[in-house]
C-alpha cells in the first residue's frame, strides 16, 4: 500500500436474513432474530434499565427516614433533644429533611438522567459536645447492633490518635444507607439515615426540583414511644 494512502474498509453488512446474524455477533450472543428484535427496540424505546420505584408520598419516605435516624440515635444513648433546622453546618445541632431527584442509566447507565416524578428522601442530624465517653462506646455498639439487624457493613473504621470514627452501612444493593462520623476534636457526631427512591403520587408534569424537598421533621431525640 502506498504510503499516506488510507486502508479500504472491507467490512459489509449483509442484507435480508443475514442481517440478523451479523447484527447478533455485534452484540455478542448467538441470541435468535426475535431476541435481537426485542433488544432493538428497548435501545430504540430507552427503556432497558427502566425503573420500578413504588408509589410513597414523601411524607411517608421521610418518616421513613426518621424513623432510620431515631432507631440509631437510641442504641447509641443519646438523651438530648434536637429542634429541627440547623443554624452552622457542621458547628451546631443539626435535625433536618432533604430530598434529592433519582436517575435512569437508561441501556449503557451513562445516560444519567432524571426520572420525571421520582424522589430519594434522607435525614440528616448531628449533635455538638459528643466526648468520646459517649461516642466511642456508642458507635461500637452501634456497629454491632446494625449487623445483627442484618445490615450490610460497608466500611467501619475507630479513629487513631484523634482521628475520625466512621461507619457506613447499607442494604439493597446500596439503595438504603446510613452513615455515621464522630470527630474527636470538634466533638461533633453526625448521623444520617437515605432510603429508597419512590414516585411522588401527587406529581404534576411541571413541577420542578425533586419531590419532598420542603419537608420539616419532627424534633429528634430519645425514643418515648412503645
Amino acid at each position: 500500500m502506498p504510503e499516506g494512502t488510507a486502508p479500504t474498509n472491507t467490512t459489509t453488512v449483509p442484507t435480508g436474513s443475514g442481517s440478523s446474524s451479523s447484527v447478533l455477533k455485534a452484540l455478542g450472543c448467538g441470541c435468535t432474530p426475535i431476541v435481537v428484535l426485542v433488544l432493538v427496540v428497548l435501545l430504540a424505546s430507552g427503556s432497558w434499565g427502566s425503573t420500578d420505584f413504588p408509589r410513597v408520598a414523601p411524607e411517608d419516605m421521610a418518616s421513613r427516614a426518621f424513623q432510620r435516624s431515631q432507631e440509631a440515635y437510641d442504641v447509641v444513648g443519646f438523651k438530648r433533644t434536637v429542634e429541627p433546622g440547623v443554624e452552622d453546618i457542621g458547628v451546631s445541632t443539626e435535625n433536618t429533611l432533604s430530598s434529592s431527584f433519582c436517575y435512569d442509566g437508561g441501556l449503557t447507565g451513562l445516560e444519567d438522567e432524571t426520572v420525571d416524578g421520582a424522589y430519594r428522601m434522607s435525614h440528616r442530624w448531628a449533635l455538638d459536645h459528643v466526648p468520646a465517653s459517649q461516642a466511642e462506646s456508642g458507635l461500637r455498639r452501634l456497629h454491632q447492633h446494625l449487623r445483627d439487624k442484618g445490615w450490610e457493613v460497608a466500611s467501619y473504621r475507630e479513629g487513631a490518635k484523634g482521628k475520625d470514627w466512621d461507619l457506613f452501612v447499607q442494604q439493597d444493593d446500596g439503595a438504603e444507607r446510613m452513615s455515621f462520623t464522630w470527630s474527636p476534636g470538634r466533638e461533633y457526631f453526625t448521623g444520617s439515615a437515605t432510603v429508597p427512591c419512590a414516585y411522588n403520587p401527587a406529581w404534576k408534569n411541571g413541577d420542578i426540583g425533586p419531590s419532598g424537598d420542603d419537608q420539616t421533621p419532627p424534633a429528634f431525640g430519645p425514643h418515648s414511644g412503645p
